[in-house]
Protein backbone atom coordinates (compact mmCIF):
# COMPACT_ATOMS: atom_id res chain seq x y z
CA UNK A 1 0.00 0.00 0.00
CA UNK A 2 1.36 3.41 -0.92
CA UNK A 3 1.68 6.13 1.69
CA UNK A 4 -0.60 8.33 -0.43
CA UNK A 5 -3.34 5.71 -0.42
CA UNK A 6 -3.04 5.16 3.32
CA UNK A 7 -3.54 8.84 4.13
CA UNK A 8 -6.20 9.67 1.56
CA UNK A 9 -9.76 9.76 2.88
CA UNK A 10 -13.31 10.29 1.67
CA UNK A 11 -15.21 12.32 4.26
CA UNK A 12 -19.01 12.50 4.23
CA UNK A 13 -19.83 16.19 4.63
CA UNK A 14 -23.46 17.16 5.22
CA UNK A 15 -22.76 20.75 6.20
CA UNK A 16 -23.88 20.12 9.78
CA UNK A 17 -22.18 20.36 13.15
CA UNK A 18 -21.09 16.74 13.36
CA UNK A 19 -19.71 16.47 9.84
CA UNK A 20 -17.53 19.59 10.07
CA UNK A 21 -16.11 18.30 13.37
CA UNK A 22 -15.46 14.97 11.67
CA UNK A 23 -13.65 16.74 8.83
CA UNK A 24 -11.52 18.77 11.24
CA UNK A 25 -10.57 15.58 13.09
CA UNK A 26 -9.57 13.78 9.88
CA UNK A 27 -7.47 16.74 8.76
CA UNK A 28 -5.86 16.97 12.19
CA UNK A 29 -4.86 13.31 11.87
CA UNK A 30 -3.02 14.11 8.65
CA UNK A 31 -5.45 12.77 6.05
CA UNK A 32 -5.79 14.29 2.59
CA UNK A 33 -9.55 14.75 2.56
CA UNK A 34 -11.98 14.45 -0.32
CA UNK A 35 -15.44 15.60 0.76
CA UNK A 36 -18.66 13.98 -0.45
CA UNK A 37 -22.09 15.59 -0.05
CA UNK A 38 -25.50 14.58 -1.34
CA UNK A 39 -28.46 16.37 -2.84
CA UNK A 40 -30.88 13.62 -1.91
CA UNK A 41 -34.11 15.56 -2.26
CA UNK A 42 -33.99 16.99 1.25
CA UNK A 43 -36.35 19.80 2.24
CA UNK A 44 -33.83 22.60 1.76
CA UNK A 45 -30.48 23.31 0.13
CA UNK A 46 -29.04 25.33 3.01
CA UNK A 47 -26.96 22.45 4.30
CA UNK A 48 -25.41 21.91 0.86
CA UNK A 49 -24.54 25.60 0.70
CA UNK A 50 -22.94 25.18 4.13
CA UNK A 51 -21.01 22.13 2.93
CA UNK A 52 -19.68 24.15 -0.02
CA UNK A 53 -18.55 26.94 2.31
CA UNK A 54 -16.86 24.47 4.63
CA UNK A 55 -15.05 22.73 1.77
CA UNK A 56 -13.75 26.06 0.50
CA UNK A 57 -12.76 27.17 3.99
CA UNK A 58 -10.63 24.06 4.49
CA UNK A 59 -9.25 24.12 0.94
CA UNK A 60 -9.99 20.44 0.45
CA UNK A 61 -8.52 18.31 -2.31
CA UNK A 62 -11.96 17.95 -3.89
CA UNK A 63 -15.63 18.29 -2.96
CA UNK A 64 -18.35 16.42 -4.84
CA UNK A 65 -22.10 16.88 -4.51
CA UNK A 66 -23.99 13.87 -5.87
CA UNK A 67 -27.70 13.88 -6.72
CA UNK A 68 -29.60 10.76 -5.74
CA UNK A 69 -33.21 11.93 -5.33
CA UNK A 70 -34.48 9.97 -2.33
CA UNK A 71 -37.55 12.20 -2.48
CA UNK A 72 -38.70 10.00 -5.35
CA UNK A 73 -39.48 7.26 -2.81
CA UNK A 74 -40.30 9.55 0.13
CA UNK A 75 -41.11 7.93 3.44
CA UNK A 76 -39.42 10.61 5.56
CA UNK A 77 -40.28 14.07 6.82
CA UNK A 78 -36.98 15.19 5.29
CA UNK A 79 -37.84 14.04 1.78
CA UNK A 80 -41.64 14.13 1.61
CA UNK A 81 -43.50 17.43 1.97
CA UNK A 82 -46.64 15.55 2.98
CA UNK A 83 -44.96 14.48 6.24
CA UNK A 84 -44.47 17.31 8.74
CA UNK A 85 -41.21 17.73 10.62
CA UNK A 86 -42.14 17.13 14.28
CA UNK A 87 -41.52 19.89 16.79
CA UNK A 88 -41.37 17.57 19.81
CA UNK A 89 -39.28 14.50 20.62
CA UNK A 90 -40.86 11.24 19.42
CA UNK A 91 -40.86 7.73 20.82
CA UNK A 92 -39.08 5.13 18.72
CA UNK A 93 -37.59 5.84 15.31
CA UNK A 94 -38.82 9.30 14.27
CA UNK A 95 -40.36 10.29 10.94
CA UNK A 96 -37.16 12.23 10.12
CA UNK A 97 -35.42 8.89 9.54
CA UNK A 98 -34.60 8.63 5.82
CA UNK A 99 -34.84 4.99 4.67
CA UNK A 100 -31.43 3.50 3.81
CA UNK A 101 -29.75 6.94 3.68
CA UNK A 102 -26.44 6.05 5.35
CA UNK A 103 -26.26 2.76 3.46
CA UNK A 104 -26.55 4.67 0.19
CA UNK A 105 -24.15 7.41 1.27
CA UNK A 106 -21.52 4.90 2.34
CA UNK A 107 -21.92 2.95 -0.90
CA UNK A 108 -21.11 6.08 -2.91
CA UNK A 109 -18.21 6.87 -0.58
CA UNK A 110 -16.91 3.33 -1.02
CA UNK A 111 -17.03 3.64 -4.80
CA UNK A 112 -15.20 6.96 -4.80
CA UNK A 113 -12.61 5.62 -2.36
CA UNK A 114 -11.82 2.83 -4.81
CA UNK A 115 -11.50 5.32 -7.67
CA UNK A 116 -9.20 7.52 -5.58
CA UNK A 117 -7.18 4.55 -4.34
CA UNK A 118 -8.11 5.73 -0.85
CA UNK A 119 -8.16 3.36 2.11
CA UNK A 120 -10.28 5.42 4.49
CA UNK A 121 -13.88 6.65 4.76
CA UNK A 122 -15.06 8.98 7.53
CA UNK A 123 -18.72 9.23 8.51
CA UNK A 124 -20.11 11.27 11.40
CA UNK A 125 -22.65 8.81 12.80
CA UNK A 126 -23.37 9.09 16.51
CA UNK A 127 -25.06 6.59 18.83
CA UNK A 128 -25.24 8.77 21.97
CA UNK A 129 -26.95 12.13 21.36
CA UNK A 130 -28.91 11.23 18.24
CA UNK A 131 -32.48 10.65 17.09
CA UNK A 132 -32.54 6.86 17.26
CA UNK A 133 -31.75 6.16 13.61
CA UNK A 134 -30.87 2.48 13.02
CA UNK A 135 -28.12 3.37 10.53
CA UNK A 136 -26.15 5.28 13.18
CA UNK A 137 -25.47 2.24 15.36
CA UNK A 138 -22.09 0.46 15.74
CA UNK A 139 -23.67 -2.79 14.51
CA UNK A 140 -24.57 -1.14 11.20
CA UNK A 141 -21.06 0.22 10.71
CA UNK A 142 -19.51 -3.15 11.53
CA UNK A 143 -21.74 -4.82 8.98
CA UNK A 144 -20.95 -2.24 6.30
CA UNK A 145 -17.24 -2.64 7.05
CA UNK A 146 -17.56 -6.34 6.29
CA UNK A 147 -19.48 -5.59 3.09
CA UNK A 148 -16.88 -3.02 1.99
CA UNK A 149 -14.11 -5.56 1.93
CA UNK A 150 -16.20 -8.34 0.38
CA UNK A 151 -17.70 -6.26 -2.41
CA UNK A 152 -14.70 -4.30 -3.72
CA UNK A 153 -11.69 -5.06 -5.89
CA UNK A 154 -9.55 -3.33 -3.28
CA UNK A 155 -10.84 -5.59 -0.51
CA UNK A 156 -10.48 -8.78 -2.54
CA UNK A 157 -6.88 -7.85 -3.37
CA UNK A 158 -6.07 -7.31 0.29
CA UNK A 159 -6.25 -3.51 0.39
CA UNK A 160 -8.97 -3.08 2.98
CA UNK A 161 -10.96 0.15 3.15
CA UNK A 162 -11.62 1.25 6.72
CA UNK A 163 -14.78 3.05 7.81
CA UNK A 164 -13.91 5.54 10.56
CA UNK A 165 -16.59 6.69 13.03
CA UNK A 166 -14.74 8.83 15.61
CA UNK A 167 -17.95 10.53 16.82
CA UNK A 168 -19.97 7.39 17.41
CA UNK A 169 -19.53 7.23 21.20
CA UNK A 170 -19.23 10.97 21.88
CA UNK A 171 -21.90 13.17 23.41
CA UNK A 172 -22.92 16.27 21.48
CA UNK A 173 -21.09 18.37 24.10
CA UNK A 174 -17.91 16.33 23.59
CA UNK A 175 -18.19 16.77 19.83
CA UNK A 176 -18.58 20.53 20.20
CA UNK A 177 -15.62 20.82 22.59
CA UNK A 178 -13.50 18.76 20.21
CA UNK A 179 -14.44 21.02 17.32
CA UNK A 180 -13.75 24.14 19.37
CA UNK A 181 -10.28 22.84 20.24
CA UNK A 182 -9.65 22.22 16.53
CA UNK A 183 -10.75 25.73 15.61
CA UNK A 184 -14.05 24.80 13.96
CA UNK A 185 -16.28 27.75 13.12
CA UNK A 186 -19.77 26.42 13.81
CA UNK A 187 -21.30 29.54 12.31
CA UNK A 188 -20.70 27.90 8.93
CA UNK A 189 -22.87 24.90 9.72
CA UNK A 190 -26.57 24.11 9.24
CA UNK A 191 -28.11 21.25 11.21
CA UNK A 192 -31.80 22.18 11.22
CA UNK A 193 -34.32 19.92 9.50
CA UNK A 194 -36.37 22.96 8.47
CA UNK A 195 -33.78 25.69 7.88
CA UNK A 196 -34.83 28.55 5.64
CA UNK A 197 -33.06 29.59 2.44
CA UNK A 198 -30.57 31.70 4.41
CA UNK A 199 -29.70 28.80 6.71
CA UNK A 200 -31.55 30.18 9.75
CA UNK A 201 -32.69 27.34 12.02
CA UNK A 202 -36.24 26.70 13.23
CA UNK A 203 -35.09 26.17 16.81
CA UNK A 204 -37.71 23.51 17.60
CA UNK A 205 -36.97 20.37 15.55
CA UNK A 206 -35.13 17.40 17.05
CA UNK A 207 -31.85 18.40 15.40
CA UNK A 208 -32.09 21.95 16.76
CA UNK A 209 -32.93 20.61 20.23
CA UNK A 210 -29.87 18.32 20.28
CA UNK A 211 -27.68 21.15 18.98
CA UNK A 212 -28.92 23.64 21.59
CA UNK A 213 -28.51 21.13 24.41
CA UNK A 214 -25.01 20.25 23.17
CA UNK A 215 -23.75 23.83 23.21
CA UNK A 216 -25.28 24.40 26.66
CA UNK A 217 -23.72 21.22 28.08
CA UNK A 218 -20.35 22.06 26.50
CA UNK A 219 -20.37 25.54 28.03
CA UNK A 220 -19.76 27.00 24.57
CA UNK A 221 -21.68 29.95 23.14
CA UNK A 222 -24.15 28.79 20.50
CA UNK A 223 -23.52 30.74 17.26
CA UNK A 224 -26.57 29.31 15.49
CA UNK A 225 -28.98 31.74 13.84
CA UNK A 226 -32.44 30.71 15.05
CA UNK A 227 -35.70 32.05 13.63
CA UNK A 228 -37.44 31.57 17.01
Amino acid sequence: MSTAAKFRAVVLLSGGLDSVTLLAMALDQGYDCYALSFDYGQRHGSELHAANQIARCYELKEHKIIQIGLNSIGGSALTDDRIAVPEEAQEGIPVTYVPARNTIFLAFALGWAEVLNARNIFIGVNAVDYSGYPDCRPAFIESFQTLANLATKAGVEGHSIRVHTPLISMSKAEIIRTGRDLGVDYRLTVSCYSADSSGAACGVCDSCRLRKEGFAAAGVDDPTRYRV
